[in-house]
């Protein structure tokens, strides 16, 4: 599977949108990466993980933000389900689950019912450990701020403001990966 090459499929010009989504996806995956090789004893598929990771965020063109040059008809937290039905038209549905699942520290469909969001009405939490690792990874980097990682504590934070499931979802991460 070449990640890369699902990606310019999608994105066929070389412009600032798809920079964004390089730089930061790379980031993620290198952070995916770093994390996965310091605990051997999990035995993470690591190719998987880098493939993953580079394509969690490929349905961002999709959605209206145009802080990142997004010029798309949908809420940008629907980038990950509609990532994810591209992916599945790939023929990748294990890689489409990370790009569903790593909204936020992944959404409940009690999170999507309560909070009203626009997105389909089932679970979409991080189940295996590749999924809670990129999931994690992503949350240490934003779209805006492509070369600066975030501190422990701003990552949490971040997360924080989706309500408290997802804070105890990040907090689990932690304990797993850190």
């Amino acid at each position: 599977m070449d990640p890369l090459a699902i990606i310019d499929k999608y994105y066929p010009e070389d412009n600032r949108l798809k920079q964004i989504l390089l730089v930061h996806s790379r980031a993620v995956a290198d952070k995916a990466l770093a994390l996965a090789r310091k605990h051997p004893e999990l035995n993470l598929d690591l190719a998987f993980v880098e493939e993953a990771a580079l394509l969690h965020d490929i349905g961002i063109f999709l959605t209206d933000a145009d802080g990142i040059c997004c010029y798309g008809t949908h809420p940008y937290i629907c980038h990950g389900y509609l990532g994810a039905e591209l992916v599945r038209k790939e023929g990748f549905p294990r890689h489409a689950l990370v790009c569903e699942r790593h909204t936020g520290a992944g959404l409940s469909l009690e999170d999507i019912c309560t909070r009203q969001l626009p997105v389909p009405h089932r679970d979409m939490l991080p189940v295996s450990l590749e999924e809670k690792l990129i999931c994690f990874a992503d949350k240490f980097f934003s779209k805006t701020k492509l070369e600066v990682e975030k501190s422990l504590e701003k990552a949490r934070k971040s997360v924080a403001k989706h309500g408290e499931a997802g804070t105890r979802r990040f907090d689990e991460f932690c304990r797993l990966f850190l």
